[in-house]
Formats: C-alpha cells, sequence, structure tokens
C-alpha cells in the first residue's frame, strides 16, 4: 500500500488553515493539524484529523507538536505549512515595544522554531517542502498594519536566505502571498487593539474608528469561497511543482501590488498604497 505523503498544517480552526487542510486531506495527503482552543481541537479531531495543540509563543509546545506529528506519520514529514499567526493593528508610533515583540513571537520566531525542527528530518529523508504563509504586506506597506508588516517582511527575508541555503537538499522553500481573504483573521485583531493600543488618545483615533467598524462589521466581505480556494491553488502548486517559485502571489490585489512594485516610481506607489487602505 502506498504511503500517504504527510504534512503539519498550523492554524487550522478557521480560515486558511482550516480550508486548505480539508482539501490536502482529500487530495490524498496525511494532514496533521493545530489549533490553541481545545473546543476547535476537539472539533478537528472528530473531522478525523490528527490534532495536537501548538502556540507559537509557547516554545514547549512547538517542540511537543513535532513530536507528535513525527510520531503520528511514522517519523516522517513531507511538507510544512506554517500558517498560524495574528495581526497586531496600530499606527507605528501607538505600537509599544511589548506588542512589536509579541507579534514578533508570533509570526516569525514560532515559526522560526518549528521549521529548524522540520529542516533536520527532512535533510535525513532527501526531500521536503516547506510553504509558510506571508502576505501582499510582506512586500508592500499600508498606514494602520506596521507590527504585521514588519513581522511579514522579516519572515520573507528570513526564509529566502533559508531557501537558498537549502539549494542541491532536495528541501525547497517557499511564501504565499495572499491580499484579503474572508475569514476569522480580522475579527481575531480586535483584542490585541484593546490590549496594546490607545485608541481614543492617539492622534490616529479617526482612523481607528473606522477600521473598528469595519472589523465589527466582519471585516473582509464574503466571497463565496473564491479567495479560500486560490491560497490553497498555489499552497499546492508549491507543494507539488517540479521546480516550486520562491512567490505566489494570490489574489488581485497582491498581483497588482507586485506589479506596482515594479514598475511606479516608489513614492507615487506608497501615497497610493495609503489612500486605498
Amino acid at each position: 500500500m502506498t504511503r500517504k505523503p504527510a504534512i503539519v498544517v498550523t492554524g487550522c480552526s478557521s480560515g486558511i488553515g482550516a480550508h486548505c487542510a480539508g482539501r490536502l486531506r482529500a487530495d490524498g495527503w496525511h494532514v496533521v493539524v493545530t489549533a490553541r482552543k481545545e473546543t476547535d481541537l476537539e472539533r478537528l479531531r472528530g473531522e478525523g484529523f490528527d490534532a495536537v495543540y501548538l502556540d507559537y509563543c509557547e516554545p514547549s509546545s512547538i517542540d511537543g507538536c513535532f513530536a507528535f506529528a513525527m510520531e503520528a506519520t511514522g517519523g516522517r514529514i513531507d511538507a510544512l505549512f506554517n500558517n498560524g499567526a495574528h495581526a497586531q493593528p496600530g499606527a507605528v508610533e501607538d505600537v509599544p515595544v511589548d506588542a512589536l515583540r509579541a507579534q514578533f513571537e508570533a509570526n516569525l520566531f514560532g515559526w522560526h522554531h518549528l521549521t529548524r525542527l522540520a529542516v533536520p528530518a527532512m535533510r535525513q529523508q532527501g526531500a521536503g517542502r516547506i510553504v509558510h504563509n506571508s502576505s501582499v504586506l510582506g512586500f508592500v506597506p499600508v498606514p494602520l498594519r506596521g507590527a504585521y508588516t514588519a513581522s511579514k517582511y522579516a519572515l520573507e527575508g528570513l526564509m529566502l536566505t533559508l531557501r537558498q541555503e537549502l539549494a542541491g537538499s532536495g528541501i525547497h522553500v517557499s511564501l504565499i502571498e495572499p491580499g484579503p481573504v474572508p475569514s476569522r483573521f480580522a475579527m481575531n485583531t480586535l483584542p490585541w487593539i484593546e490590549r496594546f493600543i490607545d485608541v481614543k488618545g492617539s492622534v490616529h483615533a479617526e482612523a481607528y474608528r473606522a477600521r473598528l467598524e469595519q472589523l465589527r462589521a466582519g471585516g473582509t466581505g464574503d466571497d463565496g469561497g473564491k479567495a479560500l480556494d486560490w491560497c490553497y491553488r498555489a499552497l499546492s502548486a508549491a507543494l507539488t511543482d517540479a521546480r516550486p517559485r520562491p512567490h505566489y502571489h494570490v489574489t488581485p490585489q497582491t498581483r497588482l501590488a507586485a506589479l506596482g512594485k515594479r514598475v511606479a516610481p516608489s513614492d507615487l506607489l506608497y501615497r497610493l498604497l495609503a489612500r486605498g487602505a
């Protein structure tokens, strides 16, 4: 009997992670999924997944997740999809250092920790795919997203360097870069605003008010699953292409931003991005 390829997908409580985990399983992968809340883990186990607790801010949980995955898959990891994250909103001048540290812990350091566990196992196998769910904000900035943008810029720089260093090893590193995707991700930013940002005392209070109204209304509007499907197509390509690309631009907004970065003067591009944020 042919062994199913094994993949670890993080952040599967909803959104991109949940959608991609389901599609991967339907396409014949052995999928190990992660979530932080026990209710989500119980639901995922009920759906037949090997599910394990993972919080990128807890190093012991990262070690435990990887050990669980290796046991569940018989000691092999063919692919890793780093996806779980949070977005710290706020103007750069309003973001305290503690908020920036928390953003990097969840969006960069934890991803790096799990990636470093996967690479030696993949080297021993002689092959592997590592895919990171970055963002359009991994290569262009917009106002009020400075902390999140910084974490994604850092992720791209770190993991593209890893891609170069792994050349010839059989291990390939790719980034998928979605624009807006309807999910709970936007709504999940609300607690981080309340925790770290003095909205009423900020000179950006009016911009925050408009953004909070948008978030409370549900954030990115439902598109019938199109953006989630585009994300899965990019992930599938990164996992199966004979020569996977370093970047997979997902959603029209990302492709437009990438085109603008190539052809538009920088000052014009950044003014347009600020206006459309």
